[in-house]
């Protein structure tokens, strides 16, 4: 099972890939980063996406089944699976990852839209999240 830096260069391996990172939503901080920050900068990347991030996991409305999100137990499954932001020159893909302990993390793939392909990256960022080894 791969790590945090075996798991981000996978996931810069896949077509127009710019850059990847995982990111703590409740501290806001990056875990790993590797590639090309947005902005030229991962932590204030990894700041602004955790505040969404955190924003979408908590809210009651988008949570499985429409009910309270609030905050995620202990080896409980994120409510939401993954997060989709469009640009006119990037998809930023949040593929929230469940994990023992408190499931406040998530991988985030910036890739590039004429290059990218977002059904795949999807895809993959999923297999990714389950198979991470995170400690």
């Amino acid at each position: 099972m791969p790590g945090i830096d075996e798991s981000l260069l996978e996931a810069m391996r896949l077509p127009g890939a710019r850059g990847a990172s995982l990111v703590d939503w409740i501290s806001g901080l990056a875990l790993g980063a590797v590639g090309e920050a947005p902005g030229g900068d991962w932590e204030a990347t990894a700041a602004e996406t955790a505040e969404l991030g955190r924003h979408v996991a908590e809210s009651g409305s988008l949570a499985a089944g429409g009910t309270a999100a609030g905050t995620v137990e202990p080896g409980k499954e994120p409510p939401v699976e993954d997060l989709i932001a469009t640009t006119g020159d990037a998809y930023h893909l949040l593929r929230f990852v469940s994990t023992p302990f408190d499931s406040t993390v998530f991988l985030h793939l910036w890739l590039d839209r004429n290059d990218g392909n977002l059904a795949l990256a999807r895809i993959r960022l999923a297999e990714l999240a389950d198979r991470l080894v995170l400690g």
